[in-house]
């Protein structure tokens, strides 16, 4: 398994609607291996194939804090079936957006169908902190980040903050 680059904002690669896997093989789960390697060293709680410059339809998360107690889910062409109309506020962060966090409303609870590691067809109700990084992560997979949902000048200062930083340290702006 490899630690993968991952993309810093702003950056095209992450504003681009991801294809769907047509093939669930071995190439694919070496990714998401990979993709979760990334995601517990950085440390973050999900991680989305276009934020390591694969502009599949795959996603990787896993919430818990213990790490004895991991509990990883991966979603391949992940589609939400349902949204709870109920919403939860919550501090959202990102590994492409490194040291930025803002208040994001999203629905509490979501039903979602997706293909497992052996491209079965699964779904999974997620509710809390487990809801919103799933449906933060599937925001990636349509080139949308958490950025994206504050006015444009909370936007802007960010993405400027991001510019001016991948300028100073060349190696922070990773898979460039």
């Amino acid at each position: 398994m490899a630690l993968l680059p991952i993309i810093i904002a702003p950056d095209p690669r992450l504003k681009v609607k991801c294809d769907p896997v047509e093939n669930v093989d071995d190439g694919v789960r070496t990714l998401m291996d990979d993709m979760l390697v990334t995601m517990y060293a950085a440390p973050g709680l999900g991680l989305a194939a276009p934020q390591v410059g694969v502009q599949k339809r795959i996603l990787v998360a896993d919430v818990s804090k213990d790490e004895n107690l991991r509990d990883p889910k991966c979603l391949i062409n992940p589609e939400i079936t349902w949204a709870s109309e109920e919403l939860f506020e919550y501090e959202e962060g990102c590994l492409s957006l490194p040291d930025h966090f803002a208040e994001i409303s999203r629905p509490e609870r979501v039903r979602i169908s997706y293909l497992d590691r052996d491209g079965k067809s699964a779904k999974l109700e997620a509710d809390g902190v487990l809801a919103v990084c799933i449906q933060h992560e599937m925001d990636h997979l349509d080139g949308i980040l958490f950025v994206d949902y504050l006015s444009k000048l909370k936007r802007n200062v960010i993405l400027r903050k991001l510019r001016k930083l991948k300028k100073q340290n060349p190696e922070k702006a990773v898979g460039a």
